[in-house]
């Protein structure tokens, strides 16, 4: 069987790219101190045909949506490299979603097929079945699982399905923060092309080996991380669950490494994490969340590296990074770094009209990674796209003289006080700073004068005592009055989602009534 890269098939591009020796070891997934466990690609390409074989015996129709809430493993890569084969879309969902939320999405996307874990089968099979559809699998963290029983009774050899460019790969679901999640549909060409800028923009080599601790129901360790290895040919070191003790340990195996801002905090923590660790390394990846500029310089420090920070989202997959070579600028802390090759960037204003640089407006993009709409909501997607073609993200943002990037928040998260603009992100950036601070959340909330106003929400470091009012009041003497938060708390610790980004929509309901 021959793969060829002209194909449109997102899975036979990266099969094309496996190595000339399948023997080679592709994942090793061993546990610290357990027995090792280790996947070559012929592993990866005999399980994926299997799979896709028994989709086949299904008779499901073509283009059926896959719907998979699965703890993370590797044959749950194997699931998605397999949905991809046949032809199929892989729509993965968050393993701490709940019954409500599943039975939206499961009504929402009607599925064909749904894989859960097994402990979680009697419910969701329930809510599956009531909403039509007929199978249900059963996949677990420890291989075990309906699945792989029924897979294994199916031919090891498939012909990957035609697929074309504009074709369906997958549906991820946003978050949802403010109202129901919507479905972005990804095709083979979104996904195909931001991989290959990827690959040459963070300079893949022969020989690379990617640490990978993120989750796969997400883009950065679905898309990101994952079809950067295999499109790579490259080694994967398998964390199913992140340690930072465990991942440090297995750094001096490694050359890439990509992580949320938490797991780097996380690291940073642990006295094991030496230049000595990581004296193989290549690359450090940061996004998913705003990275701390206090966390960038400890890592610098302690490390060598400098984190290349980068950002995208569900709809576009990677729309801006820092500089990889030398030659290309610094990475620069605080900032996204500049749009990628093919990809069309523009800060505008409420009228939509480009704004000066250095000057804050609202983020649009546009190129072949940007999604082509949200599932089953056309007029949605007509308001989230310009005439001209750009989508509107709603991230708030600049561009520097020299082409930085920097996101400045969420439009949602845009505080008007008194009639003027706040951003949250600016205050934070004062806040952070300040001694004893570890992190800060502004949001805003009603008030009966201003219609507005800003509450910070504070985490202090280990063995400081913060003084809300204090910090205030030291604020007041960098920043314009009107920008200001009326309260500040000091709380253990801020909500945050899986990735780890900051529930803002949780710390506003908390505060709402504050001024009432």
């Amino acid at each position: 069987m021959s793969y060829t890269t002209d194909t449109q098939n997102l899975f036979a591009a990266l099969r094309a790219a496996f190595p000339a020796d399948l023997d080679q070891v592709a994942i090793d997934a061993t546990e610290p101190g357990g027995a090792p466990l280790r996947y070559s690609w012929r592993d990866l390409e005999r399980a994926s045909a299997m799979i896709a074989n028994l989709f086949a015996a299904l008779e499901l129709p073509p283009a059926s949506r896959i719907a998979v809430q699965v703890e993370k493993s590797v044959e749950a890569v194997m699931l998605y490299l397999a949905t991809l084969r046949a032809g199929h879309v892989f729509l993965p969902l968050n393993t701490a979603y709940q019954s409500a939320e599943i039975a939206y999405f499961i009504g929402n996307a009607e599925p064909a097929v749904v894989v859960c874990s097994p402990a979680s089968f009697g419910w969701v099979s329930q809510i599956a079945f009531q909403a039509g559809t007929r199978h249900v699998f059963t996949l677990g963290e420890d291989r075990s699982g309906t699945l792989l029983e029924r897979a294994s009774h199916c031919s090891d050899r498939h012909e990957p399905v035609a697929r074309g460019g504009d074709d369906l790969a997958a549906i991820l679901y946003t978050s949802g923060t403010t109202g129901r999640s919507k479905g972005a549909m990804l095709s083979h060409r979104n996904l195909l092309s931001n991989a290959r800028v990827l690959k040459d923009y963070w300079g893949w080599r022969p020989g690379d080996v990617l640490l990978h601790a993120l989750p796969i129901f997400h883009v950065h360790g679905l898309f990101i991380a994952l079809h950067g290895a295999l499109l790579n040919g490259s080694k994967m070191l398998w964390m199913a669950k992140f340690d930072p003790r465990a991942a440090i340990a297995r750094l001096p195996e490694a050359t890439v490494f990509m992580g949320v801002p938490t797991l780097y905090v996380r690291m940073l923590a642990e006295p094991a994490l030496t230049r000595e660790a990581v004296r193989n390394m290549r690359l450090f990846i940061s996004g998913s969340a705003p990275l701390l500029i206090e966390t960038f310089r400890d890592w610098q420090q302690r490390t060598g590296h400098t984190i290349l920070e980068r950002y995208g989202m569900s709809e576009t997959a990677m729309l801006t990074s820092n500089p990889y070579r030398a030659e290309d600028g610094e990475r620069r802390g605080g900032t996204v770094g500049f749009p990628l090759p093919g990809v069309a960037l523009r800060v505008v204003d409420d009228a939509g009209q480009p704004v000066p640089a250095g000057e804050v407006g609202g983020i649009q993009v546009k190129g072949p990674n940007v999604f082509q709409g949200y599932w089953r909501m056309p007029e949605k997607t007509a308001e989230e796209f310009t005439a001209d073609g750009f989508f509107k993200t709603g991230d708030v943002g600049r561009i520097d003289a020299d082409g930085y990037v920097t996101i400045v928040g969420r439009s949602k998260d845009l505080i008007i006080s008194g009639g003027y603009n706040v951003y949250p992100a600016e205050i934070e950036g004062f806040l952070n700073e300040m001694p004893g601070v570890a992190e800060s959340a502004v949001v805003g909330v009603p008030h009966p004068d201003f219609g507005e106003v800003g509450v910070a929400v504070l985490i202090a470091r280990p063995g400081a005592a913060l003084d809300g009012e204090a910090l205030l009041a030291r604020l007041k003497q960098q920043l314009a009055n009107f920008k200001i938060p009326k309260r500040a708390f000091v709380v253990e610790a801020l909500p945050r989602n899986t990735m780890g980004k900051v529930q803002k929509n949780l710390l506003r309901e908390q505060y709402k009534a504050l001024f009432a």
